[in-house]
């Protein structure tokens, strides 16, 4: 019976989020060669007009190549099988394409190559909002906005650009939504090396103060009008938060969040309530 060989890429590629399931060629039609770490047959080139341009090839017809890189902290940041491929890197750091080729009797990892970007590409970070979510490498800290911490909207709600403001109840008056007035935590977001994210979150048990600090990686996508732009946290983190899944929050995560306001000093993401409902969090800068 024939079986095709599927690679399976989960990847989160720099500047995007990619997911791909290709099937490839039939391992068993594979010649049947033996392959050593120092015999594989590839390129790796580094545009020297602009290092943030990387070429990957695979010079062996007879295996299936694939590629995965990692930044200097041994992030995972993307992964490709095609014969022939650019990697972009926009940020300046060290990294490590990593080629496995696969044969029909296995697979076999090359030694990695090493590449050194200069600085990060600021074309690639032209777009205001990058600035105004993470101010570059320089960083920039979120809190919970305490005066207007939640808000009210219906299932029609795109942003606050393009649709309507929704109710801001008083806080005192919510003691139903279980939102505590505390310190609710803090999260940040910097372009220093990667997309880097920082969150430090309160527990939302009623009267805790315990708190917890997670780092990782995100990724931004940036869309038309902002009509779905959206946050999606890396390696276990989440969008800081007020509550704990409920009425209010659903059992939707807050680990890919749409943002609905973004401007140099507020944050605000969208929730799906447990009735379908939309409920809007905001966020300011930390003072």
């Amino acid at each position: 019976m024939k079986r095709t060989l599927y690679i399976i890429i989960a990847a989160i590629t720099i500047g995007s989020g990619l997911y791909s399931c290709e099937p490839v060629e039939d391992r068993e039609s594979l010649d049947a060669v033996t392959l050593t770490p120092a015999t594989t047959k590839f390129s790796i080139t580094q545009n020297p007009a602009n290092d943030h341009e990387v070429i990957v090839k695979n010079e062996d017809p007879s295996v299936i190549p694939y590629w995965h890189y990692i930044d200097s902290k041994g992030n995972e940041l993307g992964h490709s099988n095609k014969g022939d491929d650019k990697i972009i890197l926009p940020f300046g750091g060290s990294y490590k394409i990593y080629y496995t080729a696969y044969t029909r009797g296995g697979a076999v990892q090359a030694d990695p190559v090493s590449v050194t970007v200069a600085k990060n590409d600021d074309a690639y970070f032209s777009d205001p909002r990058w600035s105004n979510l993470t101010n570059g490498i320089a960083g920039k800290t979120w809190v919970l906005d305490m005066i207007k911490p939640l808000e009210f909207v219906d299932s029609n709600y795109i942003n606050s650009t393009l649709s309507p403001a929704g109710w801001w109840p008083v806080l005192t008056d919510i003691s139903w939504a279980g939102l505590e007035n505390k310190n609710w935590g803090e999260i940040t977001f910097d372009l220093n090396g990667g997309y880097n994210v920082s969150v430090t979150q309160t527990n939302p048990k009623l009267g805790s103060t315990v708190q917890t600090t997670k780092k990782a990686t995100f990724n931004f996508t940036l869309t038309t009008e902002s009509r779905n732009d959206r946050i999606v946290f890396n390696g276990g983190t989440e969008m800081l938060h007020p509550n704990e899944a409920s009425y209010f929050s659903s059992a939707s995560s807050f680990a890919n969040v749409k943002i609905v306001e973004l401007t140099p000093t507020t944050l605000s993401f969208l929730a799906i309530r447990a009735d379908g409902g939309y409920l809007v969090y905001h966020l300011i800068v930390k003072p």
